[in-house]
């Protein structure tokens, strides 16, 4: 019997600049972490992506955690969670399946440009 898949989790961050989601990825040790701009469960977002931004690795907590974030930076609720399986990773690009109870498919995450913070959230299928 093979290992399970890991988990992911999206969250909505609510802060006082707005809303946005944070994307999770448990590698067993951290949270890979990504800021989307938009609701990726939403529609209308598909044809360009939705714009993103590498985030410093987050607490497995997370994983958890509902609640007020530190520092009064927000407030975190979970939207989503559920298994992904990696289907490549390169240095600035990432394509995943998600299987979610709201996001589901596959998906890949790659930088915008020449910069290693500013990123696209893109739906394959």
């Amino acid at each position: 019997m093979g290992k399970p898949d890991p988990v992911f989790v999206l969250l909505r961050h609510e802060t006082l600049e707005g809303v946005h989601w944070d994307l999770m990825l448990d590698t067993g040790s951290v949270l890979t972490t990504w800021q989307l701009a938009a609701d990726p469960c939403g529609v209308g977002w598909e044809s360009g992506g939705i714009s993103s931004r590498r985030l410093p690795d987050h607490r497995r907590a997370y994983l958890e955690y509902e609640g007020p974030v530190s520092r009064n930076r927000g407030w975190v609720r979970l939207a989503d969670r559920g298994t992904y399986r990696i289907l490549a990773d390169e240095s600035l690009s990432c394509t995943v399946s998600l299987i979610g109870q709201r996001l589901s498919g596959r998906f890949r995450l790659e930088a915008d440009g020449a910069g290693r913070e500013a990123w696209r959230f893109k739906r394959l299928d």
